[in-house]
């Protein structure tokens, strides 16, 4: 059994997209109260002296990134920067580098995954941000496409309803800070679990967690889950699946599997990744 000395000591909190933005009323009643997930995240940090914006998968990343500014800096953190990376030549830059060595945390917004990928893979950026989520307690938090980076599978592209045609759903390597899982978001509110199954029959020693939107999940130690939020994380787990008929159908064919294993799991729930998964992660 692995040692406490070899966890990850960071957190990752993966949100599904849309989670509020605004600084709960203070006069509203704690029952009535929606989870505020993005003052969590600033409760996480080891300090509140430096937060880090990355806006690096939105299309318009000086938008993406000012409700968080706006919200860190209430929520009390000093100093809330913004650094957006449109180069893999920045994501290498010693001023880059200098500002992840400053943060206590980060925040990846929504946009597109592929970005993220693309610009940050095999960087020294990249992996400075695995080295501190791995040897410090370092909070990454990402909504949206941010989210959905973090796994080692990381969807890129396919329709809401598409999932049940063979290679209708396209996969690529992600940001590899939660191995042997795949992330989905905005999960319910755009019919996502079909598209996750066929993940899943491809993939079946991983877990998938698909995520609602205002909805998130904590990660410590690199595999306890606790859900925060208003809605419903959905994992999917397909070790056991039986009837798997992808490797046999061609391409566009519909395919079928069984026995699939499926959790609903709502705000304060907890959940721990299968060992295998772990011991995954501890050989990154």
């Amino acid at each position: 059994m692995p040692t406490r000395n070899h966890l990850p000591k960071g957190r990752l909190l993966l949100i599904g997209g849309h989670e509020q933005r605004q600084v709960p009323n203070p006069d509203e009643a704690p029952e009535e109260a929606p989870d505020f997930i993005l003052q969590r995240f600033v409760d996480e940090l080891a300090a509140k002296n430096t937060v880090v914006v990355i806006p690096t998968a939105s299309e318009e990343p000086a938008a993406a990134a000012e409700d968080y500014v706006e919200l860190f800096a209430t929520l009390g953190v000093k100093h809330v920067q913004v650094l957006d990376v449109q180069t893999r030549e920045q994501a290498n830059s010693p001023a880059a580098l200098a500002l992840l060595d400053r943060a206590n945390g980060v925040m990846f917004t929504g946009g597109d995954q592929l970005r993220l990928t693309a610009l940050l893979g095999g960087t020294q950026f990249l992996q400075r941000l695995r080295e501190r989520y791995h040897k410090e307690h370092f909070v990454i938090a990402g909504t949206s496409a941010g989210a959905a980076a973090m796994s080692t599978a990381m969807i890129y592209q396919g329709r809401n309803d598409a999932g049940f045609r063979k290679d209708e759903i396209h996969l690529s390597a992600g940001l590899q800070l939660l191995p042997d899982v795949a992330i989905d978001t905005h999960f319910v509110t755009r019919g996502r679990i079909v598209r996750m199954a066929q993940i899943i029959a491809g993939n079946p020693g991983c877990l998938g967690i698909g995520l609602e939107e205002d909805t998130a999940v904590l990660v410590t130690d690199g595999r306890e889950l606790e859900v925060l939020g208003n809605g419903v994380v959905v994992l999917v787990d397909g070790l056991d699946c039986t009837g798997n008929t992808l490797p046999q159908v061609k391409p566009g064919e519909v395919f079928s599997i069984r026995d699939l294993k499926v959790h609903l799991l709502s705000r304060g729930e907890r959940y721990s990744l299968p060992q295998y998964q772990h011991a995954a992660a501890l050989a990154h």
